[in-house]
This record gives structure tokens, sequence and C-alpha cells, in this order.
């Protein structure tokens, strides 16, 4: 049978056409597992203290109601917010690459925005100052390489971190009272607990895990799970004075 030259331009055509509209799986995806749960504290959380701007106009005119320290930050049924939950040994010696989309850690209101921020080791980190005032930032980590670095209004600073560390601690020079935390982990399996206390961690290839949670205060807890491929595995750390 003789096909002509149209038709089989044709068909190339729809193959092409099918294989463009087809999406793209990835395995990683489809064979992983969830781990999700909340961080609790028991108990009477400490009071937090108010921060004296005064020093800074630009600062206290930025809050209506004096701010406070974000050390124990607790919500609805004991949920402690701010706390790093990752993946601390079950990973064997894999390498993944890190994501293209940066982590911004923003100063606004002469506070760091979030308090704690988690991003994976070489991913590209975005330093963002909203205020009309200048800072100073300076993360001071035992693991990599310290840098200490005034920012003006609205000048942006990238940085990146080349090895894991968690965590990190953050400071400013010209305003003692701002403080935060940065986590750097060697993969992409961890999550930071919101207002609720609870976390996420998606795509977690099947396996057993021994999981970490850091808070920087109480210290870090440590329990062990399995995940299943394509199910959910649910953990809750409770934290006490």
């Amino acid at each position: 049978m003789k096909i002509s030259f149209p038709s089989i331009v044709i068909a190339l055509a729809a193959l092409l056409f099918f294989v463009v509209r087809t999406p793209v799986r990835t395995v990683a995806a489809e064979s992983g597992g969830t781990l999700s749960g909340t961080v609790k504290f028991e108990g009477t959380p400490p009071k937090p203290t108010k921060i004296d701007m005064s020093f800074d106009p630009n600062c206290a005119k930025a809050h209506p109601t004096p701010p406070t320290t974000e050390e124990v930050v607790t919500g609805a049924g004991g949920g402690l917010a701010n706390v790093v939950v990752y993946v601390a040994d079950g990973l064997a010696n894999q390498t993944f690459q890190p994501p293209t989309q940066p982590v911004v850690l923003e100063q606004k209101g002469c506070v760091y925005v979030p308090h704690v921020i988690a991003l994976q080791a070489n991913q590209k980190l975005d330093v963002v100052n909203s205020d009309l005032t200048t800072h100073n930032i300076h993360p001071s980590p035992a693991n990599n390489r310290e840098w200490n670095m005034t920012q003006p209004h609205a000048v942006p600073i990238e940085q990146t971190f080349a090895r894991e560390e968690v965590a990190i601690p953050v400071k400013c020079n010209v305003h003692p009272w701002m403080k935060g935390y940065i986590a750097v982990l060697k993969h992409p399996y961890f999550a930071v607990t919101d207002k609720s206390g609870h976390f996420e961690v998606k795509d977690l290839p099947p396996g057993t895990y021994t999981i970490n949670a850091w808070q920087e205060k109480f210290g870090v807890q440590t329990q062990k799970v399995t995940v299943t491929a394509g199910q959910s595995a649910n953990l809750e750390f409770v934290f006490k004075q």
C-alpha cells in the first residue's frame, strides 16, 4: 500500500500533538507518600516579651500595638508554630538538586518574616528590606560561611548556604531585638509548622525514617515513621516547658 507524503505529515503532526498535550508524570510523586501531623506545646506557654522599638521611630510606627518576641508561638489547641520538621535519617546517600524557586526572608516592621524559614542547601535565599530604615542582616552559622551585610530599603540581597545546618541564628546588628532562624537541609523533605502547629511533607519515597522536630527554645525531638507508597503517615510531637 502506498502512503502519500501528506498522510505521513498529518500522522506525525497528530503524534506530536498527543505527546505535547500528554502530562508528564514523575515517578517520585506517584510512588511517594505524605507525612503530616502536628507539633503541640503541653502546659502553659511562656508569655512573650514586649519589644521596645523606640530606638528607631521607623520601626515603632509600624506597630499600632507593641510587638512581642516569637520564641514560643502557640495557637488553638496548643499548636506550636515555627518548628522545623525534617527527615534526619533514612535517605541513604541520595543527592537532590535544589529548587530553582528562591526562599524569601522579609524584614518588615523591623522583624523577620517568617521568624523561621527552611530551605535546601544551595537554594537561593532572597532577603528583602521592606522597611524605610537600614538593616544589617547577620547569620551566624557553625557549618556554613558567615556573612554580615548592610541592607538599605528596597535593595535586594541574594545568598546561599552550601551545607546542611539546623538551624542558623540570624540577627540585625542595627536593631538588636531582630532575631530569626534559617534551617538548611540537604534534601527537600522538610516543613515548618504553621500557626496551628500543622506540618506536611509530600512525595516522600517509601521507607522508614527518623524524623526530627526542632524548636528554638525547646530543642529537638525524634520519632521513627514508616512511609508507604501513595499513603499518608501521621506524627504528633509534644513539647513541654
